[in-house]
């Protein structure tokens, strides 16, 4: 029971995210950090519910990055729903709002340029001098697609979600960085292809005509086996991507590339799994049942974990803490890192399955209020 409960209040624990370039300001820090500091600092008023400060945030979080090492400036930003105080006190209307500070006044200088990264880094290598450190990049993800290469790759067996840019249009920069990392998020999905096309190249000018591109960016999802696309219109931040192409290609993918909570798990076997208590005056019942409904659904590939629901059974048969131990040391071997990505879904997957025991084990232990 003790291994139990440390389990589930385990799961509960959230995950510490990597440290930011970007400074966060509060009215307890900001004369200090920004007025005082003697250092120009370009500060970003943001609303997190804003779908254009969305849209900035990976590339000002890189922007932060290039800069992180200069002693000679500093990139920060303000909470302006949160702090309403320092919203105010500098007028601020509306968000993403953009000010220079030059570190000895209490005056800034409106930001009026471009949110890409090059407008940015450009701004403030002319007010300071500071260039900003080359970020390394890995290999890009998004796959370019030409006239060519676009009828090879739509109405294939891969869902195909692109985006329609031209090289000089300030939304599509802005929308680069994020197309990337969603790129990178499904970079374990092989049944999908996160995409791009220049609309105005010579090699792929007749693809966009085709799909009846008239602005920029034009974003458009192809299910596999199908070349009728259907348009993308909603938000274009990194977790409202995610949704959709999650709900179109039955992924699960989560900011960063990992699995949600539901990944691996199939409805029907979670009621039964659910049902199982401490007790085993019914588990017999309840493997046979799991069985029976595995049978149903062995040939589809979405179901490759259905087995491991069966095999959790028979181990609770043997053990009845089995699912506990388990659940623990694949926890364990999760956190301690340096899987590949392909066994780290795995793992993830058979956690998810093991946590619906668990749950119904939990309750028993922990008492409904507790969890």
């Amino acid at each position: 029971m003790v291994l139990v409960k440390s389990f589930v209040l385990a799961g509960l624990t959230a995950v510490v995210a990597a440290k930011s370039a970007v400074l966060d300001l509060i009215p307890k820090n900001f004369d200090d950090v920004v007025l005082k500091s003697g250092k120009p600092t370009l500060v970003e008023f943001f609303a997190p519910w804003c779908g254009h400060c969305k849209n900035l945030a990976p590339v000002y979080e890189e922007l932060g990055q290039a800069f992180a090492s200069s002693k000679d400036v500093q990139i920060a930003k303000v909470d302006a729903d949160a702090e309403k105080v320092l919203g105010k006190r500098f007028g601020i209307q509306g968000f993403p709002t953009l000010k220079w500070f030059d570190g000895k006044s209490d005056k800034p200088e409106d930001y009026s340029g471009g949110r890409d990264l090059e407008s940015l880094t450009k701004f403030i290598t002319e007010k300071t001098g500071t260039k900003a450190k080359k970020v390394l990049q890995m290999p890009s993800q998004v796959e370019m697609l030409t006239d060519s290469s676009f009828k090879k790759t739509i109405g294939g067996d891969k869902h195909v979600f692109v985006a329609f840019t031209a090289p000089w249009c300030g939304h599509c920069k802005n929308l680069a960085p994020i197309w990337e990392t969603l790129a990178e998020d499904f970079i374990n999905e092989p049944s999908v292809v996160i995409a791009k096309v220049d609309a105005e190249a010579e090699n792929s000018k007749a693809t966009a005509n085709a799909n009846g591109v008239t602005s920029y960016p034009t974003i458009k999802f192809f299910p596999k086996g199908s070349t009728e696309a259907e348009s993308y219109d909603g938000g274009r931040s990194e977790v409202e991507l995610l949704e959709f192409l999650n709900s179109k290609a039955g992924t699960h993918r989560v900011p960063g590339g990992g699995l949600d909570a539901t990944a691996g798990t199939i409805d029907i076997l979670n009621h039964i799994a659910l049902r199982y208590s401490a007790g085993a005056d019914k588990l017999a019942e309840l493997t046979a049942e799991a069985k029976k409904a595995v049978k149903s659904l062995s040939n589809d590939a979405q179901y490759k974990y259905a087995e491991y629901y069966i095999k959790v059974f028979d181990k609770l048969a043997q053990n009845e803490g089995w699912v506990a131990k388990e659940s623990a040391r694949l926890d364990n071997i999760i956190k301690k890192g340096g899987l590949a990505p392909s066994k780290l879904d795995e793992l993830q997957s058979k956690s998810n399955i093991l946590k619906k025991y668990i749950d119904q084990v939990a309750e028993k232990v922990l008492g409904k209020d507790e969890l």
